[in-house]
């Protein structure tokens, strides 16, 4: 088979959709697993053991679990229980909360490493706990982190192809329709990969700055 560029050009919109919906994807699965992993991690240092060891089993059973397993309950089994996701929504949240158990690592390691004379200081200054951890804690805790979450959230890019199994219309699903209805498979799978390396490269470089601006040396 001859590569065709009239063939690329002819289906160049209609991956670029897919482009579109892949990035969305991505990034309100990054904004659902930034919510997600400070509750995990803020839930998991609580003093009620229910609450603790309640949210840490649950964030292990999904760390434990292939996000497709979860993708399909989310989009398959809800409904039979009552509650009907579309596509997108599925696929969101079932990135959000996955990746949500993984940065809620990275939040502990980040809240562990600010000093116990930053909770002392805070007590001496009459602040209330939940103060404590906006104007204290976490103003110190989060920018080590960024690089960290940066590398989650290019992880999750590269995972977007698994929404293609919940009928999500994202790059990889759309190559493959164009592909399978006009039998010609080497320049949209291609193209998938072009456009995959592409974006990792541009945010691979903005992780670069990240860690530039943020990341701790030594």
């Amino acid at each position: 088979m001859e590569w065709s560029w009239s063939f690329v050009w002819e289906i160049l919109p209609t991956l670029l959709e897919g482009v579109k919906v892949t990035i969305i994807a991505t990034l309100l699965g990054s904004a659902l697993a930034l919510v997600v992993g400070l509750f995990v991690a803020l839930a998991r240092r609580s003093d009620n053991p229910f609450l603790s060891r309640g949210t840490g089993f649950l964030a292990e059973f999904i760390r434990g679990t292939p996000l497709l397993v979860q993708l399909y309950f989310l989009f398959y089994i809800l409904p039979d229980l009552g509650l009907t996701l579309s596509p997108l929504v599925a696929g969101t949240i079932g990135l959000g909360l996955h990746y949500g158990t993984y940065t809620a690592e990275v939040y502990r390691a980040g809240i562990e490493n600010v000093s116990r004379g930053q909770w002392e200081a805070a007590k001496a200054c009459n602040l209330t706990t939940p103060q404590a951890w906006r104007h204290i804690i976490l103003p110190q805790a989060i920018p080590p982190m960024i690089p960290a979450l940066a590398n989650y959230f290019i992880a999750m890019f590269k995972e977007t192809p698994l929404l293609s199994a919940i009928t999500v219309l994202e790059l990889m699903n759309q190559a493959r329709s164009v592909a399978n209805f006009n039998y010609r498979y080497l320049e949209p799978m291609t193209l998938v990969g072009v456009f995959f390396l592409v974006i990792s490269i541009i945010s691979v470089i903005g992780l670069r700055a990240l860690e530039r601006r943020f990341g701790r040396l030594g």
